[in-house]
């Protein structure tokens, strides 16, 4: 999605709750209207974009000259939030729609959160361990007046990770020397206040999303009268096609796509799902897919990719590791014939060009918009379930919040704690929002994601005077 599609659908959300008079109760007429069109114009616009250039010294003593941002979408709802990401296909559009997404994602699941995002255009792996300290460093030295515990709190993203905010951690108290540095970023490393379990947090909630709707609603919900009409009975007859093929003993086939931290992460949680049973025919990366139509060795491969931070793209590297598993391109996961497919790469991965070759009958947004607008009307038409990143990939900033805390009281939780946590608030989102999808029929599960928190967002707004 563009930041004009993100925008559009925010307007078009906006339009909906001025047309329900059960929503802000208090206003009518003319001054509703005005609230509205104020409420809108805040929300479909950013308050702060950033753009600096990096220069770095590389191993061959050229400079080179980086492009870096940080956008601060907004913050009625607390301090800005969001990620860090390393990309050479960064660029300051997507920076900002990802904002946006990050003000939304933090209403959604009622975090303390605002929305912020921020990008360096490299690519993480053409780049030596003291090359990417130094960009990490330099990115705290360019924003650092922008950056704060208490303003705004970067995270890892795409191409980052704990060591990377433990660099910008340690640049961040070397500029600010005697302030309260460590809340400033999180999902650092353990030894460094980091939260346990963070690393696996996005990935645990994406598959959470997904086996909550599932296993606790498809499984409870047996009686289609008690779902709205329409094409919401037929995603309804969708989900209980799997519920009835597992409870017969036949494993639900799954797919991912992208298999760091979130897709690996995610596909081990269905691996080992003891609730329902899966079969993982398919995986991939940024080079290559693996398929075998009998269920691949998920343990195997992530060991695999924990080393060498990509899948084996060779015969012989399978047969070294014992893995039986044809070898496709990289394209080749969107279009295999699987009952879920789990997205945990980069976006735009289904577009309206190949919409109509999707087998798959559920799909969960682990990445940012891997699913465009055309497509996900089609799909949502065609019955077909997707969850939306907005919802499915939150367990990353659920943690980051957790941690955010322990840091301020200088009090370690236990794994246990932080992703118990995590997954009751979870659990507590997919609740509100396909309970509510399901029965009130809106036009989609993310616009049902949007709406709720567009009302909050309003509501904020609306209390803390900003409206006019």
């Amino acid at each position: 999605m563009s930041v004009q599609d993100t925008q559009n659908l925010i307007t078009e959300m906006m339009q909906r709750l001025e047309e329900d008079e059960n929503f802000i109760t208090e206003e009518s007429g003319e001054a509703r209207k005005r609230f509205f069109e104020s409420g809108t114009e805040i929300l479909t616009t950013t308050d702060k974009i950033v753009k600096s250039y990096i220069r770095v010294p590389r191993d061959s003593r050229e400079i080179e000259r980086i492009p870096a941002y940080r956008v601060q979408h907004n913050n009625i709802a607390g301090f800005y939030k969001g990620g860090i990401r390393f990309s050479e296909v960064v660029n300051e559009e997507e920076v900002e729609n990802l904002a946006i997404l990050m003000t939304l994602k933090n209403a959604l699941h009622d975090l303390p959160y605002g929305g912020a995002k921020g990008g360096v255009v490299v690519h993480p792996n053409h780049y030596s361990d003291r090359e990417l300290n130094m960009i990490a460093k330099k990115y705290v030295q360019r924003f650092s007046p922008d950056l704060g515990p208490t303003h705004d709190i970067p995270a890892p993203d795409m191409g980052t990770n704990a060591q990377t905010m433990d660099w910008m951690v340690g640049e961040y108290k070397t500029i600010n020397p005697g302030e309260n540095y460590m809340g400033a970023f999180t999902g650092k490393s353990v030894d460094n206040g980091g939260a346990k379990g963070r690393r696996e947090a996005t990935g645990r909630g994406v598959y959470h999303s997904y086996k909550w709707l599932v296993h606790e609603w498809a499984k409870s919900v047996t009686n289609e009268n008690n779902v709205a009409d329409g094409v919401y009975r037929k995603q309804w007859r969708t989900l209980r096609e799997l519920v009835e093929k597992e409870e017969n003993g036949e494993p639900i086939t799954v797919a991912v796509q992208g298999f760091g931290n979130v897709g690996s992460v995610a596909a081990e949680m269905a691996y080992k799902c003891k609730d329902l049973t899966h079969r993982i025919t398919a995986v991939s990366d940024h080079q290559v897919t693996l398929r075998n139509l009998q269920g691949l060795d998920i343990p195997t491969l992530i060991e695999y990719q924990l080393k060498h931070r990509e899948l084996p793209a060779k015969q012989e590297l399978l047969n070294e590791l014992g893995v039986e598993a044809e070898i496709l391109g990289r394209d080749a996961l969107v279009t295999q014939e699987v009952d879920v497919m789990i997205f945990a790469a980069i976006e735009d991965q289904i577009v309206g060009s190949n919409k109509d070759k999707v087998s798959a009958k559920v799909m969960v947004e682990g990445a940012n918009a891997p699913i465009d607008q055309e497509a996900d009307r089609y799909l949502h038409e065609q019955g077909k379930v997707v969850i939306p990143d907005i919802l499915a990939n939150a367990g990353g900033v659920m943690v980051s919040y957790i941690e955010w805390k322990q840091d301020r009281i200088t009090e370690l939780y236990s794994e246990e704690e932080v992703l118990g946590d995590m997954l009751k608030h979870m659990e507590q989102s997919c609740e509100k929002v396909f309970v509510s999808y399901f029965t009130e029929g809106l036009s989609s599960i993310r616009n049902t994601c949007y709406m709720h928190s567009l009302k909050r967002l309003f509501k904020l707004l609306y209390r803390h005077g900003k409206l006019f």
